[in-house]
């Protein structure tokens, strides 16, 4: 593995909070991801860079002579990308955005948001079922921001240095026909489902360990598990062959309904990365406020989740009730 900048940055903030824990929250990353990261770094570097026990994390000899090194090399490179920035006009908003999405459900409101307020941008979008693909494509320069999602209060790998943020937190669905007798209830515990077969999309989601833990703490081992591509999943739910876990902003087709899961055994957190060293970070900000506002947008077709929304706030997108004016990213406030 090569030292990276990165890497010195997980050095610097485990040596400032005196914790690896304390570290990993700091960075909005998982304890066992930076763990996991320090480990590689000490490898790399040839013995142990901290001393941990139930103290805390003090440096060694060789950690204090990587972060006296760090401690000069990150504030010169930071100095480097802002002045180039500013010689090459970097305060501009950028003249395109290169968006990747798994199964994401409201990438199409956020390119609409993102066209009407930077009417001269070129955007594409990139779909694939692999988050570990659409970050790879990121550090190598092809995408610039990724859209994913992942279950309960895990968070994305921490492997390709991305930072990541959370744009919602919403209950995960059940998809029945309209002839299912329990489609006629407001919410379906999990446990009058395991008689059923289920679908679900490939890729990284709930329909993993999570769904296997959660019909675990209901007490049965689901039956029979189809993985298809989200047409299929529709396909076989309208058979009466399988019923699905889904996203709360669903839309389902005719014959089709979604109804709550009771006591919200699964939880969906859709998340925002980018690499904090591309060129696309300086807009990060911007597009994570136009994400959520995407979002908003999507609850739009569902009157009773928004209202069940309303009720429930530690769901939907966690943040105050009064926002603040948020720069565009041509440096402009809006409301």
């Amino acid at each position: 593995m090569n030292l990276e900048l990165r890497h010195l940055r997980v050095v610097c903030a485990i040596a400032e909070t005196g914790s690896v824990t304390k570290a990993a929250s700091t960075l909005g990353l998982a304890q066992p991801a930076l763990t996991a990261q320090l480990q590689r770094i000490e490898r790399t570097l040839g013995g142990p860079l901290f001393e941990r026990d139930r103290r805390g994390a003090r440096p060694t000899a060789l950690g204090e002579l990587v972060l006296a090194r760090a401690r000069v090399l990150l504030p010169a490179m930071k100095g480097l990308q802002d002045e180039a920035a500013r010689l090459a006009g970097a305060t501009d908003a950028p003249r395109r955005y290169r968006f990747g999405g798994v199964n994401s459900p409201f990438l199409g409101r956020l390119v609409h948001r993102v066209a009407a307020a930077q009417p001269q941008a070129q955007i594409t979008t990139y779909a694939s079922w692999s988050v570990d693909e659409l970050a790879q494509l990121v550090v190598g320069g092809r995408l610039d921001f990724v859209l994913t999602g992942v279950c309960g209060d895990s968070s994305p790998s921490a492997e390709c240095g991305l930072s990541w943020r959370e744009v919602s937190v919403d209950p995960v669905l059940v998809l029945l026909p309209e002839s299912h007798p329990l489609a006629e209830r407001e919410e379906v515990r999990l446990v009058d489902l395991r008689h059923e077969q289920w679908v679900a999309a490939p890729g990284d989601g709930c329909f993993g360990d999570c769904f296997a833990a959660a019909c675990a703490r209901a007490g049965f081992t689901p039956r029979k598990l189809y993985e298809t591509d989200v047409r299929g999943c529709v396909d076989l739910v309208d058979a009466g062959e399988a019923v699905a876990l889904c996203q709360a902003t669903f839309r389902p087709p005719a014959g089709l309904v979604t109804r709550r899961l009771a006591g919200v055994p699964l939880r969906w957190r859709l998340m925002f990365g980018w690499h904090p060293d591309s060129p696309a970070a300086r807009a990060a900000e911007w597009v994570l406020q136009t994400a959520k506002a995407a979002y908003d947008d999507s609850l739009a077709p569902h009157p009773a989740y928004l209202a069940w929304l309303v009720a429930n706030p530690e769901f939907g997108v966690r943040r105050s009730a009064v926002l603040a004016p948020v720069a565009d990213a041509n440096g402009v406030r809006t409301a």
